[in-house]
């Protein structure tokens, strides 16, 4: 089986080794009622009860202690959707968790965000599965690769710890959709995830507009603001 060439498929790698990676702080939010039984990013089911999340970045099924600075309480969830979407806030969780956190009449909170366990195998690997990547032994890539900083919108579509799932999707986006495509590289307690990104919107609208479509494929892809 022959490959051909990719030549300039990252069209930038977008590396960062984020404070997110290790300890967050800002203001925590919960679901309303109104979300109960409503699917989540990941495909699961939002359920009050459930010790879940909702982060804008990481990997599905991320562990993550909040612990309340107001009164030193704290709850470990797992992320299984995106979100939230409101300035300030960093992460959405389920209101069993709120209630834990004690902060449930409040309706918001100032947290910190530990990363307890950097996933549990349910990674957002959404459109290529690792056993259905064919790798030929001979298989060679060619590609430029420039460190970037990306300017205003984007469009983030799954997180991967395979290096071969990463090319195979990039050179695929490259050829279907003529938009740059960019990698950030996430290192969270020592383990590498790439997040494949396309990049180059001047407006938010435009970025959404492509993004209805890619959503068939990219069931998890969400619009990223780089100015914030």
């Amino acid at each position: 089986m022959k490959y051909p060439p990719i030549k300039s498929i990252l069209f930038g790698v977008f590396v960062s080794v984020s404070a997110v990676a290790q300890i967050q702080t800002g203001k925590a939010s919960f679901y309303a009622d109104r979300f109960e039984g409503s699917p989540t990013a990941s495909g699961e089911k939002y359920k009050a009860s459930k010790m879940t999340a909702a982060h804008k970045t990481l990997p599905f099924g991320t562990k993550v202690r909040v612990t309340n600075l107001a009164n030193n309480a704290s709850v470990v969830v797992t992320i299984n959707d995106r979100g939230p979407y409101v300035e300030g806030r960093i992460i959405d969780i389920s209101k069993g968790a709120a209630e834990r956190l004690s902060f449930f009449n409040q309706g918001t909170a100032e947290v910190r965000l530990e990363i307890v366990d950097p996933t549990d195998g349910k990674q957002d690997t959404q459109p290529v599965p690792v056993d259905n990547v064919v790798v030929d032994d001979k298989e060679t890539y060619d590609f430029d690769i420039a460190r970037i900083s990306p300017s205003g919108f984007g469009i983030q579509l799954g997180t991967y710890q395979e290096l071969v799932n990463v090319l195979k999707i990039a050179d695929n986006l490259k050829k279907a959709h003529k938009k740059k495509v960019a990698v950030k590289v996430k290192i969270i307690n020592g383990v590498k995830f790439y997040s494949i990104m396309l990049i180059g919107f001047s407006k938010r609208e435009k970025a959404q507009g492509l993004m209805g479509d890619l959503k068939k494929k990219f069931p998890d892809a969400f619009v990223i603001d780089f100015s914030k």
